[in-house]
């Protein structure tokens, strides 16, 4: 497939029918949008919009999810925007509205079958790959994640438990362990009904950066997607991640921006 096909195929499987990210929440098409709504720890915001989006259409759809969320208590949701949407001032409409551009990122496909070769890597020595299961592999992941991002990793907790107690069979989640310390940590949520799995959430402790552990955990869950039978691993990589990510055989599709909207900002 060309990249403007597997794009065109993400697009209707992933954002146009997308599905709950998770127990608990639900999506919503909403007019020429689709929306994920769930509780404050959960995330909510605007999927996809319609190709033919117009200027006053999307004027008033942005005017709809403020007063939405508004209406349901929510201080925040996102918006995330790409590169392809339209119409072509979306973004500037949407700052105009009160939302707040996070930091871009570029949306990177590969089929798995491409990614053969790297599904041999074996984790560095002194790295023991942990699959996480339970409570206590949780808490590992998160300690690995918050000090490989030095951010509050709550809603990653909240998110991951949730999913491995009520549809363990959609999510991986691994922690990668030196001396007894978690280094590193990533998960791969399973998209069933569709031919893809995403990666998140892949950081490593400055430490041990530069020794291969990023590619070993594409590489473990490359081989989960293989062994499953999906055909398409989907990344929103990183400005860091995307240079080793095409590296391994990935393509870059589009860039994507998370507009944040903040009640009272």
């Amino acid at each position: 497939m060309r990249p403007t096909e597997i794009r065109d195929l993400f697009d209707r499987d992933l954002r146009e029918h997308a599905r709950p990210d998770g127990p608990g929440v639900r999506v919503e098409r909403a007019g020429p949008l689709v929306r994920q709504v769930g509780g404050p720890d959960d995330w909510n915001g605007v999927v996809w919009s319609d190709p033919r989006l117009d200027a006053e259409g999307a004027d008033a759809a942005i005017a709809a999810q403020v007063a939405h969320w508004g209406a349901l208590g929510h201080e925040e949701f996102e918006w995330k925007l790409y590169s392809h949407d339209g119409p072509a001032d979306l973004g500037e409409r949407l700052r105009a509205a009160g939302f707040v551009p996070e930091a871009a990122e570029t949306l990177l496909v590969a089929p798995v079958e491409a990614l053969a070769p790297v599904r041999g890597a074996e984790p560095p020595e002194g790295i023991d790959l942990l699959p996480v299961t339970d409570a206590a592999g949780v808490d590992l992941m998160v300690l690995a994640h918050e000090r490989a991002f030095g951010t509050d990793a709550g809603r990653l907790r909240h998110q991951v438990l949730t999913r491995l107690e009520r549809a363990p069979d959609e999510v991986v989640a691994l922690v990668a362990m030196a001396g007894g310390e978690p280094v590193s940590s990533a998960r791969m949520e399973l998209y069933p009904g569709t031919d893809f799995c995403g990666l998140w959430g892949g950081g490593t402790v400055a430490a041990w950066r530069g020794r291969g552990l990023y590619r070993t955990l594409v590489a473990h869950r490359a081989r989960i997607a293989a062994d499953k039978g999906f055909r398409f691993l989907q990344v929103d990589a990183s400005a860091m991640s995307a240079p080793i990510l095409v590296r391994l055989g990935f393509t870059a599709l589009a860039t994507t921006t998370p507009y944040v909207y903040r009640a009272g900002r």
